[in-house]
This record gives C-alpha cells, sequence and structure tokens, in this order.
C-alpha cells in the first residue's frame, strides 16, 4: 500500500530552510529555458530589427507590385507584425490550461517547443523568400509559443516545489523571462544579430531555446501532483516524489498531495467559465484579476518609454543608447534573482506591497524631474535614477510575486483555469495598454505617472486588505483563509466537516 508507508516518517525534523535538490533546481532551468525565456527573448529581439524590417517591407512591397509602399500602409503592417505577437499570446493562454490537463504539465511544455520551431522557420525564410507574410505567421506562432509557456511554466513549478521553497522556485518564471529579455537586448545589439544582415537569423534563433527543452526536459518526470490527482497513478507520483527530493525525504510532500486528493474527493478540473460561478474561489479569481492587470498596468511601459528621451537628456549619445539599455535588463534580472532569494523568508504580502508602494513614490519623483528635466543640469541624473529605482521596485513586488500567487491560491482543480483567465486578462491588458499609451503619454505628458501612482497606491490597499500570508502554507491551508471571505460564518461549519472526514480517513 504506497499510500499508507509515508504517515509514521512524518514526525521527522522540519525540513524548512533545506536548498532544494539538484533534480529539483536543474528542473526550474529545464522548464525555464523553453517557457517564460521564450516570452521575454521574443518581446524583446522584435525592437532591434524596425529599421531593417521597415526596409524589408518596402523592398518587398516593390518588386511585387512595382510602386512604393505607402507610408500609412508600412505603418499598418509593421504594427500587425509587432501586436499579432499579443493575440498569439492570448490565443495561447487560452489553451495551454487544456493542454496541461490533456498532456500533462511536461507533456505541454514538450509540445509546446514543435509550435516556436515552426514560428522560427517561417520567420527565418521570409527574408529570402521575400514573403513578409510568413513573418506575421510567425510571430503569431511564437506568441501563442509564449502564452502557452507562461501559462504551463508556473503549474509545474508550483506543483513540484515544496511549500517551504515554492516561492523561490515559482520566481523561476520571473527569473527566466527577465533573463529571457537581457538575452534578447544582447543579441540584439549591431554587433552582434541585429545588424541588417544578420535580422532574419535573430528572429529565427527562437529555435534554440526550444531545442534545448526538448533535450532537457525528459529526463525530469511529470508533476507529482498531476500524476496522482489527477490521472491517479500513485506509483509514478511516489516515483517522482523520490526523484525531486529523494528516498527518504519524500513523504513530506506524499502526505500533502493525498490530503489535497481527498478534500478535492474526485472533482475533475474545472473550466474557466466554471470558475467565475464557482463561490469557493470568488475572492481569488478576483485576486488574481486585479494583480494581473495591476501588473501590465503599473506603469512599467511608461518607464521604458521616457527611458531613451530620459537618457537623451543626461547626455547619452544615440548610439550608446542601446547599451545603457542593456542595464534595465539587467536591473530586471537582478531583482528577479533577489526576489527568488527574499521570496520565502520575506514572505510575499511584504515583497509585492512594499513594491507598489516604491512605485507609487518614484511615480511622484517622476512627475516632477521630468517637469523640470530642462530647468537644472542635475534633474535628468534624478529621473534616470529614478527609472532605476522603478523597475527594480517592479521586479521586487508586482513583476515577481503575481504569478507565484496564481499558483498558490488554487488548488489543483482550479488552478489550469485561473493560469487561463489570469493569462487572458494579462494578454489583453498588455495589448490594450499597447493600443492607449501612446495616447495617455501624448495627452498628459509627463503627468502619466500620476495615473500609475493612483493604479499602484489601489493595488497595494487591495492585497493589503484580501490576501493573506501565503509562505510556508498548503494549498488547502491557503485555501481554508479563503473560505472566511468566500463562505463567512459557514467556513468553520465546512471546516468542521472536513476535519472529520480526514479523521475517518485516517483510521481508515
Amino acid at each position: 500500500m504506497l499510500g499508507m508507508e509515508y504517515q509514521p516518517l512524518l514526525r521527522g525534523p522540519s525540513r524548512r530552510g533545506k536548498l532544494p535538490s539538484w533534480t529539483l533546481f536543474l528542473s526550474v532551468c529545464a522548464v525555464g529555458i523553453g517557457g517564460t525565456f521564450q516570452y521575454g527573448y521574443n518581446v524583446s529581439i522584435i525592437n532591434a530589427p524596425t529599421q531593417h524590417i521597415h526596409r524589408f517591407l518596402n523592398e518587398t512591397w516593390t518588386s511585387r507590385y512595382h510602386k512604393k509602399l505607402n507610408p500609412d500602409l508600412l505603418t499598418f503592417l509593421w504594427s500587425v507584425i509587432a501586436s499579432i505577437f499579443s493575440l498569439g499570446g492570448l490565443c495561447g493562454a487560452l489553451i495551454g490550461g487544456s493542454m496541461a490537463i490533456q498532456l500533462g504539465r511536461k507533456g505541454a511544455l514538450m509540445m509546446n517547443n514543435i509550435i516556436a520551431i515552426l514560428a522560427s522557420i517561417l520567420m527565418g525564410i521570409s527574408f529570402p523568400t521575400g514573403l513578409f507574410e510568413l513573418l506575421i505567421v510567425g510571430r503569431f506562432l511564437i506568441g501563442i509559443n509564449s502564452g502557452i509557456g507562461i501559462c504551463v511554466q508556473p503549474l509545474y513549478l508550483g506543483e513540484v516545489a515544496p511549500k517551504h521553497l515554492r516561492g523561490g522556485m515559482a520566481m523561476g518564471s520571473s527569473i527566466f523571462l527577465t533573463g529571457g529579455i537581457l538575452t534578447g537586448q544582447i543579441i540584439g545589439l549591431r554587433e552582434l544579430l541585429g545588424g541588417e544582415t544578420y535580422w532574419p537569423l535573430l528572429l529565427s534563433s527562437s529555435c534554440f531555446p526550444a531545442f534545448a527543452q526538448l533535450i532537457f526536459l525528459p529526463w525530469f518526470p511529470e508533476s507529482p501532483r498531476y500524476l496522482l490527482i489527477d490521472r491517479g497513478d500513485e506509483l509514478s507520483c511516489v516515483e517522482a516524489l523520490k526523484r525531486f527530493h529523494g528516498p527518504l525525504q519524500y513523504q513530506r510532500e506524499m502526505e500533502d498531495i493525498q490530503q489535497e486528493r481527498f478534500a478535492l474527493d474526485g472533482e475533475k478540473s474545472k473550466k474557466p467559465w466554471q470558475l467565475f460561478t464557482d463561490r469557493g474561489v470568488r475572492w481569488q479569481l478576483i485576486t488574481v484579476i486585479v494583480m494581473t492587470m495591476g501588473q501590465q498596468l503599473s506603469g512599467i511601459n511608461a518607464i521604458y518609454f521616457y527611458a531613451t528621451y530620459i537618457f537623451k537628456q543626461a547626455g547619452i549619445s544615440a548610439d550608446k543608447i542601446p547599451y545603457v539599455t542593456l542595464g534595465t535588463g539587467a536591473c530586471e534580472c537582478l531583482t528577479a534573482l533577489t526576489c527568488g532569494v527574499l521570496i520565502d523568508c520575506v514572505g510575499r504580502r511584504h515583497l509585492i506591497i512594499g513594491g507598489y508602494l516604491l512605485m507609487t513614490l518614484w511615480s511622484v519623483v517622476l512627475t516632477f524631474s521630468l517637469t523640470y528635466q530642462e530647468l537644472y543640469s542635475w534633474v535628468p541624473y534624478v529621473s534616470m535614477t529614478s527609472i532605476f529605482a522603478f523597475i527594480l521596485s517592479f521586479g521586487l513586488g508586482p513583476g515577481g510575486i503575481t504569478n507565484t500567487l496564481t499558483a498558490e491560491l488554487f488548488i489543483q482543480s482550479s488552478r489550469p483555469a485561473a493560469y487561463m483567465i489570469g493569462g487572458a486578462i494579462s494578454w489583453i491588458s498588455f495589448f490594450t495598454i499597447g493600443m492607449l499609451f501612446p495616447f495617455i503619454v501624448n495627452g498628459l505628458k509627463q503627468y502619466c505617472f500620476l495615473v500609475f501612482l493612483v493604479e499602484c497606491t489601489l493595488v497595494a490597499a487591495f492585497i493589503f486588505v484580501v490576501i493573506p500570508e501565503t509562505k510556508n502554507k498548503s494549498f488547502l491551508e491557503i485555501k481554508k483563509e479563503f473560505n472566511k471571505l468566500n463562505f463567512g460564518r459557514n467556513t468553520k461549519e465546512k471546516e468542521t466537516e472536513l476535519h472529520e472526514r480526514r479523521q475517518l480517513h485516517d483510521e481508515f
């Protein structure tokens, strides 16, 4: 009886503070390289060849139709190439949860790499064939790949991690995302693949992370929670746990998974629309929606918009700005790593609330410094410092914690659907802010940061009031905390009933 073997060993010493095994650590790398890394990388690399793609569109149009491309149509085609990525991401988010249920977390990630390789081939051959349509299709497909990766990777990491290391391991999603951005910025330099000759190779280089994941991920087990709760395969679950935690340390995790399985009582994975009518996850769902929109609308896009202008005002020449911009990517990557170290010590609430409040502070500073940018020679340096401080605050708070909390707020049957909803909202917000942001900046100028100031303050207040600390808590313990909001006074009766059922189960 595999289910009974772990119980006598639960009285051993606590494992809190122990570092993850090599298998756990390397599994984060294996899922990250083909997951959120792809998203960050493909968001980043499209900026470098902008002028070369414009030239390609003009030349292709002229050779095909024997007339010059209308400037308005050129702008439209470029907008399609840039924004179709978001549409693909939305589609990927909507199917990612279903893929994770049908194929498993690991199987969904493996299949996702086929999409990335196909996208890379299409983008790579668009220039030699003279078909810019292939570039559009390739960007759409790589968007689907990114949407699926952002959905499935946090699922896998959240489910394989022990609760005392869950925050740090879940931060692997943000670490690889920011690592992808930084890598894209470096590879996109004109001395590497950002020049006129090599830009098709730059866009098709997304195949390398995909091949890397296809090589390394098969060596790691499927999510133990998925194996036991979704498939009912206890033997495979135990084998996976032994590989992740060792043959002497897996029993505690098995106990946690068995408790969640018993609480679910055979409940199947839910569809996204079912969560909207489920009172038991009402406030968890509201929390995910607020945090996801708050992350996208926090003003981080405004920071990058103003960065070039502020760097110029600080006296940095135009040809050196791409190298300074690398500093913003390195800053994001550094804060993701720092957050990964702190999250299981400081806690989620302190980091995300502190991050939003610091962003509020730097929004005030930026509003004043941009207003008086040309009045004093030292003000541009205040603005430049504020940009890096804002990025640091974003990375320590909403940039890293949001995805981690999404994994923790839901139990197994609701988690894939929650990621589908959160992913869809994230991509819609990403697309919306991309469309509306130029108008906001043109209308409000530097005062746009006052809008972001209000938004950051409201989100911080919501998190302070609604979200409990999830550090070192099991998924069932977190669900119990939210039951107080979802059911009010009825919660105690439900908890008593569940406790009685567990006692009967233990006796059996």
